[in-house]
């Protein structure tokens, strides 16, 4: 009985604490993009620097009705720095979308024209472009895809190519992630 109290109090103690959360969204990307509070990190993030990310996002998941987490690892990266103090006009985001990634960010019509449902990726990618996220597509991809700029959801800019647009982002101190 003694036990059972100790462990009992131990439980209550440890979620009472704050020790065991769940991981947030917000407040840049209220939808997606959780992540987990770290508190007091050996590796202290300067908060006065400015964060200028590309990512280089090519894969996409084989079902038409999932959402493309390396997408939402943009809402992640403003979030997280966001719920760590770093203002949002101190975090510039760039997506660079090609290869299986272009069906993407087309727009619910033209994604359900192709595969029977609406675009799963549709508002997470509207919701990063209201916040002030880039989102660059592939212009080779763009034609060897067959996915024209009046498919893409709108805002989306179209460069020559992928790599093109990775170079002179990262040419303008953009740091490339890609997974």
């Amino acid at each position: 009985m003694k036990y059972n109290f100790l462990v009992i109090l131990s439980f209550v103690l440890v979620y009472s604490s704050g020790s065991a959360q769940e991981k947030q969204a917000g407040p840049i990307i209220e939808s997606y993009g959780k992540v987990w509070n770290i508190e007091n990190p050996d590796f202290k993030t300067d908060k006065t620097a400015e964060f200028k990310v590309v990512f280089d996002i090519m894969k996409s998941p084989e079902s038409h009705s999932e959402i493309n987490r390396t997408i939402e690892t943009a809402a992640r990266f403003l979030n997280m720095h966001a719920q760590h103090g770093i203002p949002a006009s101190q975090l510039k985001v760039t997506l660079v979308v090609h290869n299986n990634a272009s069906k993407d960010i087309t727009h619910n019509e033209a994604y359900k024209a192709r595969y029977g449902v609406e675009n799963p990726n549709y508002d997470m990618v509207k919701d990063l472009m209201d916040a002030g996220v880039e989102v660059i597509m592939c212009g080779q991809s763009s034609r060897s895809r067959n996915f024209p700029k009046e498919d893409l959801i709108p805002g989306t800019k179209i460069a020559l190519s992928a790599m093109t647009a990775l170079i002179q982002l990262q040419n303008n101190n953009y740091r490339l992630i890609k997974f």
